[in-house]
């Protein structure tokens, strides 16, 4: 079997489009229904995707007043779907700004035990100021001091899963030891930012870690990737862009002495599907058609950096605030480039931001889709993708039953699990503790043996 596509659905309450709540196919009455996602996560277990991911912030969205843009804790969340479903991965995200790598490590290792080796730790440092003032302080901390200490936090809870070696469970009866401390270890960590000493109260989990992703494609993020990502989320418009990042990012991974097979490349993908083309365009047009504009302005002011008040919705984007726009984040270079690129009414480039968030949005047939998933899959644009369905469950209904047959009648996608942990989904290697040579075994095989889990 060649190379494989990974294939990840993206949760966002009500659908990735920012008004997808308002279209009548939507579920807008199950949106805090747990049933609703555990019924999500076994459609995208049935079509053997690799996990499914949430995304999470710790403040309120300004916006959230024309769009479905609340939070759902998602270790709370995934602890639920865990239990309805066996396979499929669970990632979450979780901020090295807000939290603390004890708990941190303590909640990954119970979900990862829960789940029988299916954890995922989406790393974020935060990009939401007013975030500061919900955690009493009074500013956000500075983008490189947040990347500094996400560098240090993710090390520390790295200590704490190894902490516990694999076999330092004995659980000898006859002996009466259940543990064997001379193989669980104190941390005894002093950093910049922390002070820890371990060991952490829980076994290490079946994964050792969690799978980590990050998403930022900052200099700051791209590099914090190459030292410690096995899983990159990224958002690009065109095949070239993604090219372009997919090369350096490898690239700085192996100039860090890491294995570049190791860390997958995940841009966004959300599908809009029709048996036409025109069918597919249509449906992607009423949506477009239910925004509203000031919800967009506000996403422009906020990549942007500039006031836009007073601006003509029906024509182009006014040259003076192109210049003027100061923003050096990645997201807003995604958004200068599309406007330089197309010269679009300022409608058109709120319509072209509504469907995702700035990743890649296509309408097509099912064949259209798979074609182009295909194309940057070999074209050296991505590994895999993360599917962002416009709205639910419906937008991701369509792509399962017709678009995932398409890539697997192709040998490019799974018809069968043949692991049973995230890990093995990814083809990632289970990382051996720093506290032991002999922590290589497979995680099912672990997990097999502390848990008693089934084969």
């Amino acid at each position: 079997m060649g190379r494989q596509l990974k294939l990840n659905l993206f949760i966002y309450p009500g659908g990735h489009h920012e008004a997808a709540w308002r279209h009548p196919k939507s579920h807008t009455d199950r949106l805090l229904d747990i049933r609703f996602y555990q019924e999500l996560a076994q459609r995208a277990e049935a079509a053997k995707l690799d996990a499914v991911f949430y995304a999470d912030g710790p403040a309120l969205e300004n916006n959230v007043q024309y769009a479905t843009r609340f939070r759902i804790e998602p270790f709370t969340w995934l602890s639920a779907i865990a239990v309805a479903t066996e396979r499929i991965g669970l990632i979450g995200t979780a901020s090295t700004t807000y939290l603390e790598p004890y708990n941190a490590a303590r909640l990954f290792a119970s979900l990862d035990h829960l789940s029988n080796g299916r954890a995922g730790w989406n790393i974020v440092t935060t990009g939401a100021e007013r975030a500061a003032r919900n955690f009493g302080l009074d500013e956000h901390p500075p983008h490189a001091e947040r990347y500094s200490r996400a560098d240090e936090f993710v090390r520390v809870a790295g200590k704490l899963w190894d902490s516990w070696e694999d076999d330092a469970v004995v659980a000898d009866a006859d002996s009466g030891v259940f543990a064997d401390t001379s193989r669980i270890h104190p941390i005894e960590h002093e950093g910049e930012y922390f002070r820890v000493e371990g060991a952490l109260n829980t076994p290490r989990s079946p994964q050792g870690r969690p799978v980590f992703v990050q998403a930022g494609s900052s200099a700051d993020g791209k590099a914090f990737a190459a030292r410690h990502a096995e899983a990159v989320f990224t958002a690009h418009q065109t095949l070239e862009s993604a090219q372009g990042f997919y090369a350096d990012i490898k690239a700085r991974a192996a100039a860090n002495g890491r294995d570049p097979g190791q860390l997958l490349v995940l841009p966004g993908i959300s599908p809009y599907l029709g048996s036409t083309e025109a069918e597919a365009r249509a449906l992607k047009q009423e949506f477009d058609e239910l925004t509203q504009p000031e919800y967009g302005l506000g996403i422009l002011r906020k990549l942007l950096g500039v006031d836009l008040d007073g601006v003509k919705l029906d024509e182009a984007f006014p040259p003076e605030l192109l210049a003027a726009a100061g923003r050096a984040g990645s997201r807003s270079q995604l958004l200068l480039e599309v406007i330089r690129r197309e010269n679009p009414t300022v409608r058109q480039l709120l319509h072209r931001f509504a469907g995702a968030r700035g990743h890649y949005v296509f309408a097509g047939t099912p064949v259209q889709v798979a074609d182009e998933i295909q194309r940057w899959f070999e074209d050296g644009a991505a590994d895999g993708f993360n599917i962002m369905p416009p709205w639910l469950p419906g937008g991701f209904e369509a792509f399962a039953d017709e678009v995932v047959p398409i890539l697997q009648s192709r040998g490019l996608f799974r018809t069968e699990y043949t692991g049973r942990t995230l890990r093995e989904h990814f083809d990632l290697d289970r990382p051996e503790s720093q506290y032991s040579a002999d922590s290589n075994q497979p995680a099912s095989q672990y997990n097999n043996q502390l848990l008693g889990a089934s084969a």
